[in-house]
């Protein structure tokens, strides 16, 4: 099953060919799918977590989903941009994610663990992102997806710390 959705306008004229909007839209939506994953992975962590650095931990899911969810909606309307649907269902995002879906509660040290770990698959995903975009001098898709590593890769340090 193709990761874009089928109904795309193809009388957008950007500079880039369809073949290009359709590539770069194909890692974003897939980007989108496990931000979303880990969106969710957080704020259930957030909600759920008990224990001694139980404040810190409370604090810390917190600030991490909430520029997630800014995320999202940035990743979301740069697809648009280029002439594509985004998803927007857990059904669509579950066959194109990355990031596992959490159904228990695990203690805070596992959930730091897990989210170390979510936020290094992303990382990987926006790599493979990368490539589409240099591909079709999409600086626009570039710079988001940078953004994206740049913010993923610190939150999986501090995490890792909190591990240490």
């Amino acid at each position: 099953m193709s990761t874009v959705l089928e109904k795309t306008d193809k009388s957008i004229n950007i500079g880039l060919t369809d073949e290009h909007r359709e590539k770069i839209a194909a890692a974003l939506n897939r980007l989108l799918a496990d931000s979303y994953m880990l969106y969710l992975k957080t704020h259930n962590y957030h909600w759920n977590v008990t224990g001694m650095n139980f404040q810190p931990l409370h604090e810390l899911f917190e600030e991490q989903y909430t520029e997630l969810a800014e995320a999202i909606d940035a990743i979301a309307e740069q697809i648009r941009t280029l002439g594509h649907f985004a998803p927007g269902s857990f059904k669509a995002y579950s066959k194109i994610t990355s990031i596992e879906e959490e159904e228990d509660v695990p203690s805070a040290e596992v959930m730091v663990k897990r989210l170390q770990e979510s936020n290094e698959t992303l990382i990987r995903t926006a790599r493979e992102a990368l490539g589409p975009c240099e591909e079709a001098g999409d600086e626009a898709s570039l710079d988001l997806v940078t953004e994206r590593l740049r913010n993923h890769s610190k939150v999986a340090w501090m995490l890792r710390s909190h591990l240490q």
